[in-house]
């Protein structure tokens, strides 16, 4: 699992047509550095020649987050003239209709298959039907279980302890005298939050605590539920130095808690997401406080096309194998963004996504 909500919209599979027309003369910069060399034609090296259908899966797919990442698949496969039809179906949350979608869109003759597994091992004899039938077919951001070569072509997963790495790096330099830390993660027991808390505790030295519930206190990246469990922490926790979440929007109706306990917010580093930094700048003047986001992570689907495209169509296969995402804002530095509110824009929107917000706010109509 990664940033899965429980806002869910039905969707039957539906064909889109992708565009032929090839994109200008970069490739996808889905991993924060500068994009993959194009062909002469002015596709990317990961786009071959062969003509294909190219299907993709979301276990969820209505809520916010989600729309993003499916329009930024869509859109990376639209820069490959060779893709010339798209398919996508949403599991709508119920694992029996994630494996009839998978099933569903082999027999409908795709050549390969992007599956975001959000059911994990319920999936893998689908993924693994899949891939011996032809398909190639790529799971990503939330680990199936099995081997590439074996049930699938390969799994591109998301470097969450990269997450950890740079959030430990920036509390270390924000907080240098150590202090207090509460890790407001996701559902108990997901392996995202436990990657990142275990990155975090061996990047920060003793003189950080983590308070609260070890590895993490699950919060199911529900809003209601932070800003309960946030109301139990201040209570119990006289000091808190330093708050990280793994999915930052969920905190802007919980840290005004701190205000009306008459206690200053304390440092967050967190995940981008717009109404979040719409929050930090309206705090400014009456309650200031430091932060720094790393990018949410819509476009780790764009290396998973990247990927399948690539080994479909006779392209040039991605070396990366997961996607890191890099660091997006930091209020003290500025590095290698200042804070980004677009006020213009929906809450929902996520900055530092490859998608430009304006495009992201039309998702929805």
């Amino acid at each position: 699992m990664s940033l899965t909500r429980n806002l869910v919209t039905g969707a039957a599979i539906t064909s889109l047509a992708v565009a032929l027309a090839a994109c200008g003369s970069t490739g996808s910069t889905s991993n924060g550095a500068e994009g993959p060399a194009t062909r002469v034609d002015g596709a990317p090296e990961w786009c071959g020649t062969k003509k294909i259908e190219l299907g993709l899966v979301d276990g969820y797919g209505g809520n916010s987050w989600r729309l993003v990442t499916t329009a930024s698949g869509k859109a990376e496969a639209a820069k490959c003239p060779s893709v010339t039809g798209f398919k996508y179906a949403d599991g709508q949350g119920d694992v029996q209709k994630s494996i009839s979608d998978i099933k569903g869109l082999v027999s409908s003759g795709v050549d390969a298959l992007v599956v975001f597994p959000d059911a994990g091992k319920a999936v893998l004899p689908a993924l693994t039907a899949s891939y011996k039938a032809g398909v190639v077919t790529v799971p990503y951001r939330v680990d199936p279980g099995g081997k590439a070569g074996v049930n699938y072509d390969k799994w591109i997963g998301d470097d969450f302890a990269n997450d950890g790495v740079n959030w430990a790096t920036w509390i270390k330099k924000n907080v240098p005298d150590g202090g207090n830390v509460l890790f407001l993660g996701g559902p108990a027991g997901n392996s995202q939050s436990i990657e990142e808390y275990e990155a975090m505790r061996k990047n920060l030295p003793d003189s950080y605590e983590f308070i609260g519930q070890k590895p993490f206190q699950p919060t199911n990246w529900d809003p209601a539920l932070t800003q309960q469990l946030l109301t139990a922490d201040i209570a119990k926790y006289p000091q808190i130095d330093v708050i990280v979440s793994d999915f930052g929007p969920t905190l802007v109706s919980a840290l005004p808690l701190f205000a009306k306990s008459g206690r200053d917010i304390p440092a967050l580093a967190t995940t981008d997401g717009n109404s979040l930094s719409c929050f930090w700048e309206d705090s400014q003047k009456t309650s200031p406080f430091k932060m720094t986001t790393v990018t949410t992570g819509n476009d780790n689907v764009r290396l998973a096309v990247q990927y399948a495209v690539a080994k479909a169509t006779g392209g040039k296969v991605p070396s990366a194998d997961a996607f890191k995402g890099p660091v997006f804002e930091d209020s003290v530095s500025g590095e290698p963004n200042p804070v980004q509110c677009r006020k213009d824009l929906p809450g929902d929107t996520y900055l530092s996504a490859e998608m430009p917000g304006e495009e992201q706010a039309k998702l929805g109509d």
